[in-house]
């Protein structure tokens, strides 16, 4: 269950993370969002301030298809895969990973699997 305690830790994790590590032209960041019914992945730009490309489960084809929850670890596969694809198309082989905060495993660690199968170095 989603409490404001535990989003407020999850925050603070962020934060720390965010700190450490920071998105370039050349080797963007790439960012997971989960929320309850989706997920959310980014490649950003942090020095340009600017999002360089997302792929997300919440969209039309997706709606029509009748499940409530798009956010599990099939779906992250899926995501994480096109998103590397269209990163490698833009030309971009190399990014930094940013889980902000949640822990690595479960639908985090799938993106992250999947978008290494996929030819991202990280």
């Amino acid at each position: 269950m989603l409490t404001t305690k535990n989003l407020d830790r999850r925050q603070k994790r962020h934060l720390r993370i965010r700190k450490k590590i920071q998105g370039t032209a050349e080797r963007p960041r790439l960012s997971v969002y989960k929320s309850l019914k989706h997920l959310y992945v980014q490649l950003l730009d942090d020095q340009g301030g600017r999002s360089i490309m997302s792929a997300t489960t919440n969209t039309k084809a997706n709606k029509t298809s009748g499940k409530k929850s798009f956010a599990n670890v099939s779906s992250a596969q899926e995501l994480g895969r096109q998103l590397a694809e269209k990163a490698k198309a833009a030309g971009h082989d190399q990014v930094v990973f940013d889980r902000s905060g949640y822990r690595y495993h479960g639908v985090v660690k799938a993106v992250a699997d999947a978008a290494r199968e996929a030819g991202l170095k990280f």
